[in-house]
């Protein structure tokens, strides 16, 4: 009896041992479940504020636009804006209300500072040249271009060739004009009476390819005394020009032609030195005026003619 009650004891502890082993494996296999985030709480901390910037004295506002500006096109507020440069140009509108509804006579670049001119007529060549001059532009080839050297802002001195024909019987060489400004070289212009730019708005690349095609420039822009205009002109078709440079050292160079006190001296001394040639007047030489019936003189002596020089020698 008592090892019937023995085992039905350990039969019974052996179920419940299966079942509570069971039980511990699915409570095992069950997922974990994810923690549970915790709302995290914003606080407001007062933060100090970024000082307001104080403005420097030593710098100085200038209208500068923003935008490309065509001709005959009224400049809006959009167009333009305040800067302050520590050095101003010279003349440059300080306010946007002296640009804002002002209507410019020619087209003005971004990134250019604004004056009196920008809004005045004339092209940036004619701005180049002073009242008493006018210019001229001159065919060159590598020859009369001095090598493909001539830059603007240098001094050239206009020297004409002529060569033997019948109406000039021995090849001469002269100076036309001494002293002539060059305003540019084929595309590329100098600076304007300001001392700016006339193409301010240039990049680099645009300069170094207007550099490289100075060399090949087939025109070269003269700027030429009023008074000497016309003999340029007929020198330009009477012979062969050369354009012979001068030295930056002569600093009379600047005022040679620009009314100075000894300005009427060098266009006499120009004049003086200028060999009356007919091909430069483009005329035949003049012939002795004969009343009719009238005998004409003979000539004792045997007329010799040396370039424009005629003289009586007698045999």
């Amino acid at each position: 009896m008592n090892s019937r009650v023995t085992m039905g004891l350990a039969g019974l502890f052996l179920v419940g041992a299966i079942i509570a082993g069971y039980w511990g494996l699915t409570l095992s296999r069950q997922p974990v479940p994810e923690p549970v985030a915790q709302p995290v709480v914003v606080t407001n901390t007062p933060t100090a504020q970024a000082p307001a910037p104080v403005d420097d004295p030593t710098r100085q506002p200038v209208v500068v636009l923003l935008h490309d500006v065509a001709p005959f096109v009224q400049i809006t507020a959009a167009d333009v804006a305040l800067e302050k440069l520590r050095t101003a140009p010279v003349g440059s509108l300080t306010r946007l209300d002296q640009a804002i509804g002002r209507t410019p006579w020619r087209a003005l670049t971004a990134g250019s500072w604004l004056n009196a001119e920008s809004f005045e007529a004339g092209s940036p060549l004619a701005r180049m040249i002073r009242p008493n001059e006018r210019a001229l532009a001159v065919a060159v080839d590598d020859v009369i271009n001095a090598g493909g050297q001539l830059a603007p802002g240098d001094y050239v001195d206009v020297l004409l060739f002529l060569r033997m024909d019948s109406n000039n019987l021995q090849p001469s060489a002269q100076l036309v004009v001494p002293a002539l400004r060059v305003l540019g070289v084929g595309e590329q212009l100098g600076l304007t009476n300001d001392g700016q730019p006339s193409n301010p708005a240039l990049s680099n690349d645009e300069k170094l390819k207007q550099n490289q095609m100075r060399a090949a420039a087939r025109t070269v822009l003269l700027a030429v005394p009023e008074q000497l205009l016309s003999r340029l002109m007929l020198a330009a078709q009477a012979g062969v020009l050369r354009l012979a440079v001068r030295s930056a050292d002569e600093q009379r160079l600047a005022q040679y032609w620009a009314g100075a006190s000894d300005s009427s001296n060098n266009l006499a001394a120009a004049n003086r030195e200028l060999i009356q040639f007919s091909q430069l007047a483009m005329t035949a030489p003049p012939k002795p005026v004969t009343t009719p019936g009238a005998v004409a003189p003979r000539k004792a002596g045997v007329e010799v003619i040396r370039g424009n020089e005629l003289t009586q020698q007698t045999p």
